[in-house]
């Protein structure tokens, strides 16, 4: 049996720039935009006021953004790529300015959940069209774009917003997301690949699936928000039996979110998101980690701010070595690896969280940052082609990559009420909150191998069979 998989290269995607522009463009939107506005939002609440509905428009983002992603599948069958894309951005365009010209908190929210849906839209897209607009031996690669994008957006955002709001120009920051977005959208129809409509376009909305989705972001996000303890317990274990809800229904139903092998016996899907959500999860921990370099370090802002975005800088810088990596044996470890390396990265700055800690012992931080993050990027490109490889179906294999942004959605939303979660129940005490929170995350992650060793494990089997019933079929004729 071959163990090696042709990866291409990054001057074979170059002759797929365009593609590869709007692809990445689309996703590295988003994931800018999400910290752009946290950054933001303390200068809008001193303009506009609004202070009680301020941690709702992450709330209303992401989930606009998680139903956004599950409609993704939809958009193209009814509207094909160059379309989806146009709407994606359009509507995206259209948040940002009613968010530039809000007169009141309650339109700020209605713009960000504006900007939500086409953020989402975007970003599955993104993963959708790797499998649709790509060659196969550039899976790998595409992804790694897309993935990086997500690290790259978490490190622009803060410093982009920080720049804007320290002039006092937080709506000229929303033009400017909205400009940039109505420039990708004019360049979509000169890249894009033409594809109409197929036959799926009459498919059914999954009301049922998606009004359970929306319950499970709600209470995930509401869960983030709340102070008291037993409240918060009380709206993730909502989450989770919405969430589990959304699997039964999904797994009876003919009409579904995610793609059918995700709920087939001896399928590998399944765990395959699962890992990618362990991974997306753990870059919760960033939100807080300025807080930790303030208050136990004694940086100034600006440079705890960078310690914020070390983890997503290591994962987006990973990316570039992880995707050469040809050798069957050599993606497999890497696939288990990646929660390895984030779990363990947490667990040595959990170690080194000291009260009044030495400028030597703060600076220590980002080298252990960076090793985590590393472990996202590592795994992370060969996960998302594990996915779109589950099933030969084009159909299904364009479902399921769409769906791997759903799942980072979800599981961004889950870390963050996860994070805040942790981090009140240490406290008063920041030291006390510090190693809650990543103690507390490196377990969660470390859950990562398992589902990844699992994962490994079915595909092979299935290659295994596929490859004796090739065999036998030979040796039949």
């Amino acid at each position: 049996m071959d163990d090696h998989q042709s990866v291409g290269s990054w001057r074979a995607l170059g002759s797929h720039l365009g593609i590869a522009v709007v692809l990445a463009g689309g996703v590295l939107v988003g994931a800018v935009n999400i910290y752009l506005a946290a950054s933001l939002l303390p200068t809008a609440v001193d303009d506009i006021g609004g202070e009680r509905l301020y941690a709702w428009n992450m709330t209303v983002f992401l989930t606009a953004q998680v139903v956004a992603t599950m409609l993704v599948s939809r958009a193209l069958s009814r509207h094909g790529g160059i379309n989806s894309y146009l709407i994606g951005f359009g509507v995206f365009a259209v948040g940002s300015i009613v968010c530039a010209a809000s007169p009141t908190m309650p339109v700020l929210l209605a713009g960000r959940s504006a900007q939500g849906l086409g953020a989402g839209l975007l970003t599955g897209l993104g993963f959708s069209l790797i499998h649709s607009s790509l060659p196969r031996v550039l899976w790998v690669r595409g992804s790694a774009l897309i993935s990086a994008m997500f690290g790259l957006g978490n490190f622009i955002g803060p410093a982009l917003g920080g720049l804007f709001a320290q002039f006092g120009s937080w709506r000229l920051a929303f033009v400017v997301l909205a400009v940039t977005s109505a420039l990708m959208a004019a360049f979509v129809p000169r890249v894009l690949p033409q594809s109409g409509r197929t036959e799926t376009e009459t498919a059914p909305v999954p009301l049922g699936s998606l009004m359970l989705v929306i319950g499970a972001a709600g209470a995930v996000s509401t869960a983030g928000l709340i102070r008291n303890e037993a409240l918060t317990l009380m709206f993730i274990a909502l989450a989770l039996a919405l969430a589990m809800a959304f699997t039964v229904r999904e797994k009876r139903s003919q009409v579904r979110v995610l793609p059918g092998p995700t709920y087939q016996a001896g399928s590998a899907l399944r765990w395959v998101y699962l890992t990618i959500a362990f991974l997306a999860a753990g870059v919760a921990v960033e939100t807080f980690l300025p807080l930790f370099g303030q208050r136990l370090g004694g940086l100034p802002p600006a440079a705890a701010g960078f310690f914020g975005a070390a983890l997503s800088l290591g994962w987006a810088a990973s990316q570039v070595v992880s995707s050469s990596a040809r050798r069957q044996r050599t993606v497999r470890w890497l696939r288990v690896a990646g929660p390895g390396l984030l779990a363990a990265g947490l667990a040595v700055l959990a170690l080194l969280q000291q009260r009044e800690a030495s400028l030597l012992l703060v600076l220590a931080w980002l080298p252990v940052l960076l090793f985590a993050g590393t472990g996202i990027g590592l795994a992370m490109p060969h996960l998302s082609v594990a996915a779109m490889a589950s099933t030969p179906d084009k159909e299904e294999g364009e479902k399921a990559a769409a769906a791997i942004a759903t799942i980072l959605t979800m599981s961004t939303a889950f870390g963050a009420a996860l994070a805040g979660l942790l981090v009140n129940l240490g406290g008063p005490s920041t030291l006390t909150s510090a190693r809650y929170l990543l103690w507390g995350f490196a377990a969660f992650c470390a859950l990562g191998i398992l589902t990844a060793l699992r994962a490994d494990r079915l595909a092979h089997l299935t290659q295994v069979r596929q490859t004796a019933g090739k065999q036998a079929a030979g040796h039949g004729q």
